[in-house]
C-alpha cells in the first residue's frame, strides 16, 4: 500500500489560513452580512435595514470583511454597493445554511 508524503509547511500555511477565514466568520453580525451577500449584491443602507445592525457596526464589521478580502465593493453615485468576493466563503455559507438553516438554497 502506497502512502501519500504530507506537505506539513503546505498544511501548516493551509491550516492558518482556515483558521482566519473561521476568525473572520466567527461573529454573528459578519456572518449575517455573508448571508445576505450570499444572495447578492446590496447597498449599505439595504444591509442595514435588513439586519437590523446598526450603521457603526456594520461600517466597522464591513471593513473587517473587506480588509479580509471576502467582500468587494463599488459606488454608484453617493451608495457604495457590497458584493460577497470570496469563492470559498460562499462555500462555506452554503455549507453552513444547509446545517443550521435548512437545505441549501444559496
Amino acid at each position: 500500500m502506497k502512502t501519500e508524503t504530507i506537505d506539513l509547511a503546505a498544511m501548516q500555511t493551509a491550516a492558518a489560513q482556515a483558521c482566519q477565514l473561521m476568525k473572520v466568520l466567527a461573529n454573528p453580525d459578519r456572518l449575517l452580512i455573508l448571508c445576505q451577500l450570499s444572495q447578492g449584491e446590496k447597498r449599505v443602507g439595504e444591509l442595514e435595514e435588513l439586519l437590523g445592525i446598526g450603521q457603526p457596526t456594520l461600517s466597522q464589521q464591513l471593513t473587517v470583511l473587506r480588509d479580509e478580502a471576502l467582500v468587494s465593493t463599488r459606488r454608484e453615485g453617493k451608495n457604495i454597493y457590497y458584493q460577497l468576493a470570496s469563492p470559498r466563503a460562499l462555500e462555506i455559507m452554503r455549507a453552513l445554511y444547509g446545517q443550521f438553516c435548512g437545505s441549501p438554497k444559496l
